[in-house]
């Protein structure tokens, strides 16, 4: 293990103890709440950072995966509300308005918890790997994947919508039970949602830094810097592209199901383009090709435009502040906050080099031999 590597692991395991001891601090529900739907965007942003900065597969749809893995969450909580929220036979309330007879075959088996967690990760991965096997076979690459991936997220938004009288249209799936594990309730507004979120995103955040130091992590990187070259060495560049798009999909899919269990609701929104357009930025102000910068910049901008939305002095104009921060962000950290202390770190360790040990005598005759230390 490279020192690199070990310095990267010390990092993630300090910031995710920081959040993990976050509600030792704090006895505020609403703020708890506040802040584990922010670690659920920054678990969105590690998914982003996968795709776009270690394979260079810039997903403008990445909600897509959010959004499926967040309404299927929604339907296994929505078939275990108390009969005031839904209709005969459990039939949930927004069918009967649309006059629906009898739940439909493909909710059926979402009244099991555990499939409903299963199919939160699975459709979601089954979805980025079939859009990117007719993507990355048709050697779809550059703007065009992202154009692609943009397109694919209106699709399935737009279907979304349009069957109102099986997934609630614009409104979405409200009016859910809380998420419980053997009888054991995870209150959106409680301490166990929060650790939930938490152990979640430290578990994805370490899954995704042991697959960027697999050899197939190492190999998508390679393809991101120089495609045909590692073709021209007999690998199949689609079949890692779609491995790492799919890995991509199942964290987000998991940030999604999360996000349903912290807002209580699922909504076409979360699949939206301003969510994606978002999700973009923030990875951008992080540093695409860190992790744990990735995370950062999505709770430090969701978290700055959280309190400026919410201040009376910039209440009118908390966009305009947002908007001028990217710009600064785009001019003078091109690599984001990570690349900007990576770049600085690099400048200070060249200014102060590790100091020479001093020459040694090695025989009678006083003959001397010099030994440099090397820098770790």
């Amino acid at each position: 293990m490279s020192g690199k590597t070990k310095t990267e692991i010390v990092i993630c395991a300090a910031v995710c103890l920081a959040i993990l001891l976050v509600p030792v601090f704090m006895n505020d529900s609403f703020l708890l709440n506040k802040y584990a739907r922010y670690l659920v965007l920054g678990m969105l942003a590690i998914a982003l950072s996968l795709s776009w900065g270690y394979a260079g597969i810039l997903n403008l749809g990445q909600a897509t995966t959010f959004g499926l893995g967040s309404y299927c969450m929604a339907m296994a909580l929505k078939l275990k509300t108390i009969p005031i929220h839904t209709g005969p036979d459990g039939l949930p309330d927004f069918m009967v308005w649309n006059n629906v007879p009898e739940l439909p075959w493909f909710w059926k088996p979402f009244y099991s918890t555990t499939f409903g967690v299963t199919a939160g990760i699975v459709i979601p991965v089954l979805f980025a790997a079939l859009l990117g096997w007719f993507m990355f076979r048709g050697r779809v690459t550059g703007v065009y994947a992202a154009i692609t991936t943009l397109a694919a997220m209106v699709v399935v938004q737009l279907v979304i919508i349009d069957q109102q009288a099986y997934t609630g249209g614009f409104n979405g799936i409200t009016d859910l039970a809380q998420f419980d594990v053997a009888g054991f309730a995870f209150d959106a507004y409680g301490s166990a949602s929060y650790y939930l979120v938490a152990i979640c995103l430290t578990a994805s955040l370490f899954l995704a830094l042991a697959v960027t130091k697999s050899k197939a992590g190492l190999i998508v990187q390679a393809i991101r810097d120089q495609e045909d070259r590692v073709r021209f060495f007999g690998y199949d560049v689609a079949l890692y592209k779609i491995f790492i798009f799919s890995v991509s999909g199942a964290i987000a899919g998991l940030a999604g199901m999360l996000y349903t269990i912290v807002m209580e609701f699922a909504s076409p929104t979360f699949m939206g383009v301003p969510l994606s357009l978002s999700v973009v930025i923030w990875v951008a102000v992080g540093g695409r090709q860190s992790l744990v910068g990735a995370m950062l910049g999505a709770l430090i901008v969701a978290g700055m435009q959280g309190a400026l939305s919410e201040s009376e002095t910039f209440l009118d104009s908390w966009t305009l502040v947002m908007g001028l921060l990217f710009v600064l962000v785009v001019l003078f950290l091109p690599k984001g906050i990570a690349g900007a202390v990576e770049t600085i770190t690099a400048r200070f360790e060249r200014r102060c080099p590790a100091p020479a040990q001093q020459p040694q005598r090695t025989d009678a005759a006083g003959a001397g031999t010099h030994h440099l230390e090397s820098l770790p």
